[in-house]
C-alpha cells in the first residue's frame, strides 16, 4: 500500500488559510439569513398555536349550540307535558290524584326555567367564545401575513446562496482531508472558541489581525519562513504571513467568482 504523501508545514498553512477563507465565506452568508430561519420557525409554531386555538372555540360554540338545542327540545317536551297534565287535571278522582299532577306539572315548570337559564348561560359563552376568536383571528391574519413576509424574504435570501453555500461546504470538506486531523482539531476548536470565527489570521503591522499585541521580530521572521505552525500566544489563533495570506485570497476570490 502506497504511503500517504507528506505535505510540507508551507502547504499545510496555506491549506488552513484556504479552509479559513472558505468556511469565512459560508459564515458571511448564514450572517446575511441572520435570524429568518429561527424567526420564520416561531411564526410558524405562533400560527399553527392560534389556528388551533380557533378551531377548538370553534368546536366549543358548536357544542354549545348543541346543547342549546336540546335544551330547547326539552323545553317543548316539558311544555307538551305539562298542556297534558293540565288536561288531566280536569278529569282527576281525587286530590291525591291532583296533587300529583300538580307536581309534575311544577316539576316540568322547574325544568322549562332552568333549561331557559341554562340557555342564557350557553348564550354568553358562545358571545365571549366568539369574541375572543375574532380577536384571535385578527392576530392570526396578521401573523399569518407576517409570516409570508419572511418566508418570503427568507426564499428570496436562499435562491441566492444556497447554490453557492452548497459548493463552498464541498470545497470546505475538500481542504479538510487535505490537513491533518490534529491541526483540524485545534482549527476547530479555535473557531468555535471566537467571535468571528477566525482561527488562522494573517501578521498585520507587526501584530496577529485584529490584535493589538505586537509580535516579536524573531517569532515574525519565524512564521514568514514558513517550517512550523506558530500560535498567537494571546488569542490562541494560528498565524500566517502577510504575503502568503495575500496570495491565498486573490487565489480563492477567483475561485468564490466562478461559484
Amino acid at each position: 500500500m502506497a504511503k500517504k504523501k507528506e505535505i510540507s508545514v508551507e502547504e499545510k498553512l496555506r491549506a488552513l488559510y484556504n479552509l479559513q477563507l472558505i468556511d469565512s465565506r459560508i459564515d458571511e452568508i448564514r450572517n446575511v439569513r441572520g435570524e429568518l430561519p429561527l424567526e420564520v420557525e416561531d411564526l410558524e409554531d405562533e400560527v399553527a398555536g392560534l389556528s388551533l386555538r380557533v378551531d377548538n372555540f370553534n368546536t366549543d360554540i358548536e357544542a354549545l349550540k348543541d346543547s342549546i338545542k336540546a335544551k330547547l327540545n326539552g323545553i317543548e317536551e316539558s311544555k307538551v307535558l305539562i298542556k297534558k297534565y293540565t288536561k288531566q287535571q280536569d278529569n282527576v278522582r281525587n286530590n291525591r290524584e291532583y296533587s300529583s299532577l300538580a307536581k309534575e306539572t311544577e316539576f316540568q315548570e322547574l325544568e322549562i326555567e332552568l333549561a331557559e337559564k341554562n340557555i342564557k348561560e350557553f348564550k354568553a359563552q358562545i358571545e365571549h367564545k366568539s369574541d375572543v376568536i375574532g380577536k384571535a383571528q385578527e392576530r392570526l391574519t396578521d401573523k399569518q401575513t407576517h409570516l409570508t413576509h419572511k418566508k418570503d424574504a427568507l426564499n428570496e435570501i436562499l435562491a441566492e446562496t444556497e447554490k453557492e453555500e452548497e459548493a463552498l461546504l464541498e470545497k470546505s470538506a475538500k481542504y479538510q482531508k487535505q490537513i491533518e486531523e490534529r491541526l483540524m482539531i485545534a482549527y476547530n476548536r479555535i473557531r468555535t472558541n471566537v467571535k468571528n470565527g477566525l482561527a488562522i489570521v494573517a501578521i498585520e503591522r507587526g501584530a496577529a489581525g485584529g490584535s493589538f499585541f505586537t509580535i516579536p521580530p524573531q517569532v515574525q521572521v519565524e512564521i514568514a519562513s514558513r517550517k512550523k505552525v506558530i500560535t498567537d500566544e494571546h488569542s490562541g489563533r494560528i498565524l500566517v504571513d502577510a504575503e502568503l495570506a495575500a496570495e491565498q485570497k486573490t487565489k480563492m476570490e477567483k475561485m468564490f467568482a466562478k461559484l
